[in-house]
């Protein structure tokens, strides 16, 4: 089986999804508008990079899309593939379209459904277009789905990003922290959206109430917040407990995990939350915002806490909890890989994938 997955090399879910596959026995492509932060793709059996800039590309206007739908036509032309699929509903869902190819198969991932649409009548038009051209349609969540039953009727999968259970499980690591050291920890884009001064406002108030524990933030993830958040954190008297690591690779990410003692991702939505289950695979708490796919996963505070968006105490409260009882943190840690297991499990979620590929080949 041949697969070309027009999807950002930027991106670890695509990475996720591309030695998945492989993995798998499957000979896949890779289209991508991004370029990749390290090469993860470079002399992996049975991937192939098609077209990848040099530098990232000018994507900013509503046609810039279109010059690329020619490449595509050559990638498919050299690549030979059984199913292109588009990781991405909007900009990589439009040169799929308008490739022509077939069978074609469209994941939606969040903002492309979620905000995309709402903006105005031709990006609505333009989302309806591509999921018209789709011979199957997925998405990362129920939440996503619900979000395509406006634009579309055809009938839409609900595949989660999943979590590898062999990678993500909880297991010592060399710490960047002493044993004795309660780790609070996000792992998110340094951007607005994120909410991660929430989570530094926060933290500064558990320090301060309870300056006799050891204490620790870690943030991993770049973006253009970073020196305004830094800043933040000395004004707050707490910058020598925060580390930035920025980006890391998603190889290391478990590693992380596995340093935390409880995982903080406050969004103002989201429409799934990879890094949740990853951290719960960890057995690791999570306190998350009550919005979206995160409400979720997390299921009324069942397997860790939900708080409101922009809440600095709350965020405050649910991590003193975690702080304050050793059982409950073990306790929901133990429900929470559980519930990953049952549901996330990244080796049943590589083959239902599999399987609509499967189906289109056969139809």
């Amino acid at each position: 089986m041949r697969i070309l997955l027009l999807s950002d090399t930027y991106s670890e879910h695509t990475e996720k999804w591309a030695l998945g596959l492989a993995s798998n026995g499957i000979e896949v492509g890779l289209f991508s508008f991004n370029i990749a932060s390290y090469p993860w793709h470079q002399n992996q059996k049975n991937i192939t990079v098609l077209f990848e800039p040099t530098e990232k590309l000018d994507t900013s206007g509503k046609l810039a899309y279109l010059k690329f739908v020619n490449p595509l036509k050559k990638a498919i032309i050299q690549f030979k593939p059984d199913v292109v699929h588009a990781h991405y509903a909007t900009s990589y869902g439009l040169i799929g379209a308008l490739s022509g190819f077939h069978p074609y198969v469209i994941s939606a991932w969040g903002t492309d459904v979620m905000k995309f649409p709402q903006k105005n009548f031709i990006n609505k038009s333009i989302l309806k277009y591509n999921l018209r051209k789709a011979d199957a349609i997925c998405a990362t969540s129920n939440t996503i789905k619900e979000f395509l039953k406006p634009v579309t009727d055809k009938i839409v999968k609900v595949i989660p990003f999943g979590v590898d259970l062999t990678t993500f499980y909880k297991k010592e690591v060399k710490s960047l922290f002493d044993a004795n050291t309660f780790v609070v920890g996000s792992i998110k884009p340094l951007e607005p959206l994120y909410n991660t001064d929430v989570l530094i406002k926060a933290f500064a108030g558990l320090k301060k109430k309870h300056n006799d524990k050891a204490l620790k933030l870690l943030i991993i993830g770049e973006g253009s917040q970073m020196d305004a958040l830094k800043h933040l954190a000395t004004e707050h008297g707490i910058d020598q407990e925060v580390t930035f690591t920025g980006r890391i690779a998603f190889s290391e990410v478990s590693n992380y995990f596995n340093m935390l003692d409880v995982l903080v991702n406050i969004s103002d939505y989201e429409s799934f939350g990879v890094s949740v289950i990853e951290a719960m695979a960890c057995e690791k708490p999570v306190i998350a915002t009550n919005t979206g796919g995160l409400k979720e996963i997390i299921e009324n505070s069942t397997f860790g806490s939900l708080v409101e968006v922009g809440h600095v105490q709350q965020t405050a409260d649910e991590i003193e909890k975690y702080l304050l009882d050793e059982s409950l943190k073990e306790t929901v840690g133990k429900d929470a890989r559980a519930k990953v297991m049952e549901k996330y499990n990244w080796t049943n979620n590589i083959q239902q994938m599999i399987d609509v590929y499967s189906q289109l080949i056969k139809a």
